[in-house]
C-alpha cells in the first residue's frame, strides 16, 4: 500500500522525542512488505523574529527531512494560540490541503493513516474528502478523554469519527468512549503499542544507580511522565510526603518537564519531602532505560490515560509498576506479577508503593513478558486495518 501518514505529533529536528510512539508504529509500518509511507507532520506558522522563543522554535524545523526510514513533511498552517482551538481541525486542514495535493499527484496514495481525532484526525479526513482518499483515524488519549468536554468541538470530534474510513482506539477504555459519543459507529479496532526493545531492556541495578548518582541502600521509586496535571504529578508528591514518614530512605525521581513544575517544587517543600523529591528534567527516551532499570518500582500517577507507553518501558527492563487505574492500565496489568493497580488519590498511591517496595518480584519474568509487545505486531494489525479500508484483501 501507497500510504499517507498525517500527524503533528511526530520527532522532528527541534524534537527528536516527540510522539516517539508515533514514529515507531509508523517505521514499522514502512518496513512491511509492499508498504510505502511518506509522513505529513504539520507544524503552526510562527515568524521569524520568535525564532528564539519556545513558540518559535518550530521556525528552525525544515519542510522535509528524513527520520530513520522515513521521509517526513512539515507544512506550516496558521494557528493563533488558544484562541484557535475550537477552528485548530479547520486550519490545520486549510494550510495543508495543497501540500498533500501535491504528493498525492507524485505519489498516489491509497489511504490516509491519521493519527489523534482532533485536531489531525478532522484535517485528515476533510483532505481525504477532498482527495478521494480513504482515511483510518486512531485515537489516542486526551482527544477522547478530554476534548469532547469542549461545546465547540465535541460536534466535530463527533463528525470525524463518522466519516472516517476506520477507526483505532489504543484502548478499550477509550473504544467505549468513542461508542458514547457515536453508538452507530462500525467496529471500532483496538491496536495498542508496542515497546521498543532495543532500547528498553535489564541493566544492573547497581550499575544503573551509579550511573544517575543515586545511593545502592535507597528505595527508588522513577515516574516519567509530563509535569502537567492529567499525568498526576501533584498526586504521586503528595504521596511521596505520606511515604516518607513510612519510610525515610527513599527517593522519588520525577523524570519529565512541564507547566507545573513550578508549582511541585513549591508542593514538595510546603509538604517537607522536597528532601526526596528529585525533580530530573526531561531525559532523551534513549536514556530512560537507566532510570526504569536503577528503581525498584515505577510508579504512573495518572488522572487520564490512553495507552502509557512508560509501563511497557518499565516492565521490559524488569521494574513493576505501580498506575492508576485509568486508560489500558488494567489490561496492561491485569496479571498481578508486573504490578499494583490503585485509585489516584494519594492515599491509595502510597499504600501500592509501599506494598511493591515491600514485595519480591521476579525481574527476568516481568521483562519477558513485555517481549510479546513488539511494533512488528502492532504494525501488522494497522496494516489489516487501513488494508480493509482501501477495499484490499486482509493479510
Amino acid at each position: 500500500m501507497r500510504i499517507l501518514t498525517f500527524t503533528s505529533l511526530f520527532p522532528n529536528r527541534m524534537n527528536p522525542d516527540s510522539g516517539i510512539f508515533v514514529f515507531q508504529r509508523i517505521a514499522h509500518l514502512a518496513k512491511r512488505r509492499g508498504n510505502s509511507v511518506e509522513v505529513v507532520a504539520p507544524v503552526p506558522f510562527a515568524p521569524k523574529f520568535l525564532q528564539r522563543t519556545a513558540r518559535g522554535s518550530v521556525t528552525l524545523v525544515p519542510i522535509t527531512e528524513g527520520i530513520g526510514n522515513l521521509h517526513v513533511h512539515h507544512p506550516r498552517y496558521l494557528l493563533a494560540p488558544k484562541v484557535s482551538m475550537p477552528l485548530h481541525g479547520l486550519l490545520m486542514y486549510a494550510g495543508c490541503l495543497r501540500y498533500v495535493e501535491r504528493l498525492h499527484q507524485k505519489y498516489s496514495f491509497d489511504c490516509i493513516d491519521a493519527h489523534y481525532v482532533y485536531p489531525d484526525g478532522q484535517a485528515a479526513v476533510l483532505i481525504g474528502r477532498s482527495l478521494g482518499i480513504p482515511v483510518v483515524v486512531s485515537a489516542r488519549g486526551t482527544d477522547i478523554h478530554t476534548f469532547p468536554g469542549f461545546a465547540t468541538i465535541r460536534p466535530q470530534i463527533r463528525w470525524t469519527l463518522r466519516h472516517a474510513a476506520g477507526l483505532i482506539a489504543v484502548s478499550d477504555s477509550l473504544r467505549r468512549i468513542m461508542l458514547e459519543l457515536e453508538p452507530a459507529l462500525p467496529n471500532v479496532q483496538i491496536v495498542g503499542n508496542g515497546v521498543d526493545r532495543s532500547r528498553f531492556f535489564r541493566e544492573d541495578r547497581l550499575g544503573a544507580r551509579d550511573k544517575l548518582a543515586l545511593d545502592s541502600t535507597d528505595k527508588v521509586i522513577v515516574s516519567v511522565a509530563a509535569l502537567k496535571h492529567v499525568k498526576g504529578p501533584d498526586l504521586l508528591v503528595r504521596a511521596a510526603a505520606l511515604l516518607k514518614k513510612r519510610l525515610p530512605r527513599c527517593k522519588v525521581l520525577l523524570v519529565g518537564s512541564g507547566p507545573d513544575l513550578n508549582s511541585l517544587v513549591r508542593l514538595a517543600k510546603e509538604l517537607d519531602c522536597a528532601d526526596i523529591c528529585q525533580f530530573t528534567g526531561a531525559v532523551p527516551h534513549d536514556q530512560l532505560r537507566t532510570y526504569f532499570s536503577a528503581a525498584d518500582v515505577s510508579c504512573l500517577a495518572s488522572r487520564n490515560e490512553g495507552w502509557p507507553n512508560v509501563l511497557l518501558e518499565s516492565l521490559a527492563c524488569g521494574t513493576p509498576v505501580v498506575a492508576t487505574s485509568v486508560g489500558a492500565v488494567p489490561e496492561l496489568l491485569a496479571n498481578p506479577e508486573l504490578g499494583i493497580i490503585v485509585e489516584p488519590t494519594p492515599e491509595a498511591i502510597c499504600a501500592g508503593l509501599l506494598r511493591a517496595l515491600q514485595q519480591a518480584w521476579d525481574p527476568e519474568a516481568i521483562s519477558t513478558h513485555a517481549e510479546r509487545f513488539t511494533w512488528e505486531s502492532v504494525a501488522a494489525s494497522v496494516e489489516a486495518v487501513l488494508a480493509r479500508a482501501v477495499g484490499l484483501p486482509r493479510f
